[in-house]
């Protein structure tokens, strides 16, 4: 019997793996009963579902059961979804995860620390896709391609890898070696008002021009409706998920030679429009906004067009908070002056700890191949009995099937086209710039863009001021 393969070509035949996992989940079964009927119908709708479209992979997902690993996620529905899963993925491979979730302000701090420490507590996290060249230049996660190519490991017909989201691939890869593989993630658009739109013969625009003069044509500030919004809360995260789209829009390189450089003529430029189109079309307050209070203003009725990201649809289209709902509709980023539109590429992928045994390591990649397959990508989405289905999957195949066409009907019109289209097309892996100092680099840039944005200090000054800085973090 072949050793690598979790399943059997010869009828009706039964291996002995097989059999063990029928005994030990008979054995699981009853000690399920003894913990009462609600735990039980739980722990069926959840640990027992057919497991057969994983054990079509031609490898063993039970080479190292009895491994026990830790995951660090973010509180968020997309990752609530693959918690419920854990169960069948338990049953499937033998391996104990234990789930743990930490807020995304301090997800990044406690990565950082146990990978620098080397103690292997989280063998994979939610990770940012910016931290990935200070990860590899430390040596703290494994590449990745060393799994994907081990046909002990990784089944490429089964699992695809180059179906998952081309844009995301890149974002979590260094110097072409993938080090994360995409969970989940998002892509910015444009969402407006349609109906404000068609009452005044507008369309979505298709440049930064257009964006600005249908942001006058609705901007009634004496009536609580402001034309734009786009978010400018001080955070590597926040005002600086926005502003490198608009900076690589008007042309905007991060490097001259080896150097980052954050105050040439373009960014200036980029910074100048930015503070001007909040100044004038948007309320004053947006200065401190983040996405969420984008999304909730405009649920209510007093923006008429913003650009985040597409999953904040779930916001403005939840009937018991919005009063937009069915007056929705999407559009992808205008083109800047140098005639480019350049989207966010975010995503949380899983990287593999470096500090872990071999066992352990195999143990995660099941684990990450496990959540980003299709199959588990579609049980969070549209086969989930989520009242919040994913809108962030990782492969093109699924954003382009109908069964979650028909999940995201209620998103808005031209929800989907909007995205994939930017997926495809508006991604740029060079959105930000990719060093290991980017932590310091983003958070300089964040205080400088917030300086301009509030009118402490002219753009000029204050990217000036910010290149001072980034002089000195690269220095050191």
């Amino acid at each position: 019997m072949n050793k690598t393969s979790s399943h059997t070509h010869n009828g009706d035949k039964v291996d002995s793996a097989s059999r063990r996992r029928v005994l030990k989940q008979a054995a699981s079964a009853s000690a399920l009963a003894m913990a009462g009927p609600g735990f039980l119908a739980r722990a069926y709708a959840q640990g027992a579902s057919d497991l057969g479209p994983y054990q079509s992979a031609k490898i063993n997902w039970r080479q190292v059961e009895g491994q026990q690993i830790t995951v660090a996620v973010i509180p968020a529905s997309y990752f609530e979804n693959l918690i419920s899963l854990v169960p069948q993925f338990e049953q499937l491979t033998g391996i104990k995860v234990r789930m743990e979730k930490v807020p995304p302000g301090q997800i990044r701090q406690k990565a950082m620390l146990d990978l620098s420490s080397g103690t292997g507590t989280y063998a994979t996290h939610a990770a940012d896709p910016m931290y990935y060249p200070l990860y590899v230049a430390n040596k703290w996660v494994d590449p990745l391609d060393t799994y994907l190519n081990n046909p002990a490991l990784t089944d490429p017909a089964w699992y695809d890898y180059n179906d998952i989201l081309q844009a995301w691939r890149e974002a979590d890869s260094v110097d072409g070696k993938p080090y994360g593989v995409p969970y989940d993630g998002e892509v910015t658009v444009q969402v407006y008002r349609k109906d404000l739109y068609d009452a005044k013969g507008l369309k979505p625009a298709d440049t930064f021009e257009q964006l600005l003069s249908n942001a006058e044509a609705l901007n009634d500030p004496d009536n609580r409706q402001y034309g734009l919004a786009l978010r400018g809360f001080a955070g590597a995260g926040q005002n600086m998920y926005i502003y490198p789209s608009i900076f690589r829009s008007f042309g905007g390189k991060w490097f001259k030679g080896d150097k980052v450089v954050v105050n040439s003529p373009e960014a200036i430029k980029a910074l100048e429009w930015y503070v001007n189109a909040l100044s004038k079309y948007a309320p004053a307050a947006v200065r401190n906004w983040n996405w969420p209070d984008i999304a909730d203003a405009f649920s209510q009725g007093t923006v008429a067009c913003y650009i985040d990201a597409h999953s904040s649809a779930a916001v403005i289209t939840n009937p018991q908070k919005s009063r937009v709902v069915g007056k929705v509709a999407y559009a992808r980023w205008p083109k800047g002056p140098d005639g480019k539109r350049v989207t966010s590429i975010w995503n949380w992928g899983f990287p593999i700890n470096a500090a872990l045994k071999d066992d352990a390591k195999k143990a995660t990649w099941l684990f990450i191949a496990w959540a980003t397959s299709a199959e588990t990508q579609a049980r969070t989405s549209w086969k989930s009995d989520s009242a919040t289905p994913r809108s962030g999957l990782n492969r093109t195949s699924l954003w382009k099937a109908p069964e979650f066409a028909e999940a995201m009907k209620g998103a808005g019109e031209n929800f989907i086209p909007a995205a994939l289209e930017s997926l495809e097309h508006d991604t740029d892996v060079e959105w930000r710039p990719r060093v290991p100092q980017w932590p310091a680099i983003g958070d300089t840039m964040a205080v400088a863009i917030q300086a301009a944005l509030v009118g402490e200090r002219s753009p000029k000054d204050a990217l000036d001021q910010a290149q001072a800085r980034i002089d000195q973090i690269m220095k050191a």
